[in-house]
């Protein structure tokens, strides 16, 4: 199944938000997420709501199992204030 489009995050929460696209489009569930990533259920909950900041291990886990990856890139302004601070 294909993946979404490229996803910007700039917080923990965008994160969690791309990781849950991501696991909606592959069509699985947080428990098999869970079990493919070696993570528990309860943490991707958190982690997709944004309520637990995960370690970068673990984000790195979950992007593997999603066949996703991580890409750092100079911050786009989009004109708004809060962008800015």
């Amino acid at each position: 199944m294909p993946h979404p489009g490229p996803l910007l995050a700039r917080t923990p929460a965008d994160i969690g938000h791309a990781i849950r696209a991501a696991r909606k489009a592959r069509g699985l569930t947080q428990t098999q997420l869970a079990t493919l990533s070696n993570v528990g259920q309860a943490t991707i909950s958190k982690l997709e709501s944004g309520a637990v900041v995960p370690t970068l291990e673990t984000v790195f886990d979950i992007l593997a199992v999603l066949d996703l990856e991580l890409q750092v890139t100079p911050r786009s302004r989009s004109g708004d204030l809060e962008d800015l601070f």
